[in-house]
């Protein structure tokens, strides 16, 4: 099995964080599950030295995981692997031949083109959200993929999280009757913007690299249709930095249920959290429904850590965690590893057959189709913050 990872910075290795990432621990657990006797991961990125920094992380995750490689190939590679020579994922995906599947790790606003690519190469397509900027694009890409039988899939975690799921099971239970209101807060420290994603973070907003999260979960749980959004955003902290995008972003989200239900999203999003913060996201949602609340503080799991060594932490165990075992090898558990192995487990299982690849799954996925809609929502968001924040429809 070949996997190839187009993109090498913090989600897949950890590059600037003291982590390894949560896409290639994803790999790594997958390959402890399955043991594949073969399994080559090759890694594209921008630039040399880039790849340099990934590459020791790459190789720090899988020698502290120590995997039998005496029974097991893994193999990793690296491009662009010369100083002087340029090679990008579309040498890559040209003259490699076998490619099991892609998954694609790029700044928000390359999505279109380098999934576009993949999806020429006939390569089963896992993406990291956003889906596209456009919905036009978004359509494009479900038309290609259905076209020639390819499946597509956009790494929304958050339909993995127990707290979320539990969410979905009340609501579908009806426990909570009939929604009126779904108020959701998150934000993340300054280091994303200013440093972490400084390249590219004015090519980006704070809903559409975050709070989209939370509009594609109130799709996963209610099925509701989004009908109209108004946004508004502030710009101050980022500006003052020479990044111009929004610190802070507020939208109000109309949905409408297959019962004809109307009820109101409140998004409030932000990458201006100081940061010393106790957790790299700050996430509390609060469903009100006819019959009852669901309240979810996704920050606060239940763990606190301060030592001399370090700033008071509040870790989330169950997003991608390392655990040691008798300090003998490392594992990597929780939503973000489980929904990346779900990709790559159905790549495996169906050994090419696409017409099996539908059915092995988790019904949790979002494929291409439900992530047009929020692709839809931050279009339209967007179109609100450029027209002095006033209502706009959704066009799906």
């Amino acid at each position: 099995m070949k996997i190839l990872v187009i993109g090498v910075g913090m989600y897949v290795t950890g590059r600037g964080t003291n982590t390894f990432g949560t896409i290639f621990p994803s790999i790594i657990e997958f390959q402890r599950i399955n043991k594949i006797k073969k399994l080559e991961v090759i890694f594209a990125g921008h630039n040399f030295s880039n790849i340099q920094k990934s590459k020791k992380k790459v190789l720090k995750a899988l020698k502290i995981s120590k995997i039998d490689f005496s029974k097991i190939n893994f193999k990793v590679s690296f491009y662009p692997n010369k100083k002087n020579k340029k090679q990008t994922y579309k040498d890559i995906l040209k003259n490699e031949k076998n490619l099991s599947c892609a998954i694609v790790a790029v700044p928000d606003h390359l999505h279109y083109q380098v999934i576009n690519e993949c999806l020429d190469h006939d390569l089963h397509t896992l993406a990291v959200k956003p889906f596209t900027i456009k919905t036009s694009d978004a359509r494009k890409l479900i038309e290609k993929k259905n076209k020639k039988k390819i499946f597509g899939l956009v790494e929304f975690h958050k339909r993995f999280d127990k707290h979320n799921l539990l969410l979905k099971n009340t609501y579908d239970s009806q426990e909570l009757g009939e929604p009126l209101y779904f108020n959701v807060e998150y934000s993340q420290k300054k280091i994303v913007p200013e440093k972490i994603f400084r390249k590219w973070a004015d090519k980006t907003n704070i809903l559409q690299y975050l709070g989209i999260h939370y509009i594609d979960l109130v799709y996963f749980v209610t099925k509701a249709t989004p009908i109209r959004v108004l946004a508004m955003g502030q710009k101050s902290w980022l500006k003052k930095k020479k990044i111009n995008t929004f610190d802070s972003i507020q939208c109000l989200i109309e949905w409408k249920t297959k019962s004809n239900i109307r009820f109101n999203q409140t998004l409030v999003v932000n990458w201006v959290d100081p940061n010393n913060s106790s957790s790299m996201s700050y996430q509390k949602i609060k469903f009100c429904g006819t019959k009852g609340n669901y309240e979810s503080d996704q920050k606060i799991r239940g763990i606190k850590i301060i030592s001399d060594d370090s700033d008071f932490q509040e870790p989330n165990p169950d997003f991608c965690q390392s655990f040691c075992f008798d300090g003998r090898y490392t594992q990597w558990k929780g939503y973000g590893v489980k929904s990346v192995v779900n990709f790559l487990n159905g790549v495996h299982k169906t050994s090419g057959n696409k017409s099996k690849f539908s059915k092995v799954f988790d019904s949790n996925c979002s494929n291409f189709e439900d992530a047009l809609i929020s692709t839809a929502v931050v279009e339209a968001a967007t179109k609100s913050l450029k027209n002095n924040f006033s209502w706009q429809k959704i066009k799906l």
